[in-house]
């Protein structure tokens, strides 16, 4: 069942490459979303629930509110396939209008950093990308909000601590990460290292190279390292074999927590019953389980449920790009605030999420209570530095086993403002000031 599942997501990556209708037909006087998508390829069964998720946000905005103060979306999807290089070109296919470009990929964000200066495009890496790019005084136009790899890495850290007993009972633990072996899988590695120096955990880092199908060798020297605590920043395919190859070594699931990109449906339900007890790190909520998605069921599925569920409606990765698209239309409302209720420009856009605030109010308002925390973007701070939830598989569906854990941001955010500095140093860019 967990196989046919995976070769139908697969299969229906491709029937939607080839005839999905990306969205309404752009007009002069429409607000304009590019979605750099991956329905193809190995990434597709993380990369299909990502993109109906912004999708189906756009679509039941349109359909239940006349789009945003009278302005209507559209939006465009353009197939990356979770490459770099055809990331790119989607890009500058479609910048001329965009208000806001969704890389979805860290090395497309990398390459995408210098040319949005240019073009004068905002980026949103939402928990991913370059984690420097939370320093807005150097990156004007790249925003990472609600937080990143950094900070994720740190929470993670206080949430085994609190297993343990307390950050002194860190001291002499073995954690090991296994990562996919590119930028993004490599981004959590420098608050690893410098939290172990501070607490005094060994730390093993662990690579598996694209697209992580064979991992025997990884998972043969973590049975020799018998580590505590593995923390995994997985994508794809890595992920469900990384959980399946721990169960075969009879590794404790609840000891082994993925990054908020390595615990969606797209890790646990291929692994079935072996990935219980299996944890992850999350920034939102999972399930259809707020209001939200009760308005996404009968302005775009007319309420037919079985359809919504076969669109991934309340998945993990679904709801996230719900919270993305959310919090751009959000900033169109107060760049609009500013500039009128008209089309924005990306350059004004920059303006609506340096000004970003969606108070607890306000997320009530929107149907999300309770499925995000508030967030605040200023102009030097990009990110906002919000808490981490941990949640685990229980074998149908995900549950939270934690708080709102804080992040380590004295430790995180100076690291950020000298990766910053430094990025403006080597490409000669005067920071910008912030009140």
């Amino acid at each position: 069942m967990t196989h046919r599942r995976t070769m139908l997501a697969g299969m229906l990556g491709v029937v939607f490459a080839l005839v999905f209708i990306a969205g309404p037909v752009a007009a002069q006087n429409d607000q304009f979303f590019p979605l750099l998508v991956y329905r193809t390829g190995p990434y597709a069964p993380n990369g299909i629930p990502s993109a109906n998720g912004f999708r189906d946000y756009y679509d039941m905005v349109n359909k239940r509110d006349g789009g945003v103060n009278g302005v209507k979306i559209s939006w465009e999807e353009c197939e990356t396939s979770y490459d770099t290089k055809r990331g790119v070109e989607c890009y500058e296919k479609l910048k001329a209008r965009a208000t806001v470009v969704h890389p979805f990929s860290t090395g497309i964000t990398y390459q995408l950093i210098p040319k949005a200066a240019v073009d004068q495009v905002p980026l949103w890496s939402s928990g991913y990308g370059r984690t420097a790019t939370a320093d807005g005084t150097v990156f004007p136009w790249a925003f990472n909000a609600p937080t990143t790899y950094w900070a994720q890495a740190s929470a993670v850290i206080n949430y085994i601590a609190q297993q343990e007993g307390g950050m002194d009972k860190l001291k002499g633990k073995k954690i090991a990460h296994v990562y996919h072996n590119s930028p993004y899988g490599k981004e959590a590695n420098p608050t690893l290292e410098v939290l172990a120096q501070k607490f005094g955990y060994e730390l093993t880092l662990l690579a598996v190279d694209h697209p992580g199908q064979e991992q025997k060798a990884t998972w043969l020297q973590i049975r020799r390292l018998r580590p505590d605590y593995i923390y995994m920043s997985s994508w794809g395919v890595m992920g469900q074999v990384a959980v399946k190859e721990a169960a075969a070594i009879s590794f404790p699931m609840d000891h082994f927590i993925g990054n908020w990109w390595s615990a969606s449906e797209a890790e646990v339900v291929p692994a079935g019953s072996a990935a219980n007890g299996y944890k992850g790190a999350t920034f939102n909520g999972a399930g259809p389980n707020w209001p939200v998605h009760q308005d996404i069921l009968k302005h775009v599925y007319n309420g037919d449920q079985a359809k919504a569920k076969e669109n991934n409606w309340g998945e993990v990765l679904y709801n996230r790009t719900l919270v993305g698209a959310m919090a751009n239309l959000e900033a169109v409302r107060v760049a609009q605030k500013r500039y009128g209720n008209r089309v924005i420009t990306g350059a004004e856009m920059r303006w609506g999420m340096d000004n970003l605030d969606i108070t607890a109010a306000r997320i009530k308002e929107l149907g999300f209570d309770g499925m995000m925390r508030p967030l605040r973007i200023t102009c030097a701070d990009h990110e906002g530095s919000g808490p981490v939830l941990i949640q685990q598989w229980d074998g149908a569906k995900w549950n939270p086993v934690s708080d709102w854990i804080p992040v380590m941001r004295d430790v995180v955010r100076p690291m950020i403002e000298q990766s910053a500095m430094e990025y403006a140093k080597e490409n000669n860019i005067t920071p910008r000031k912030c009140e």
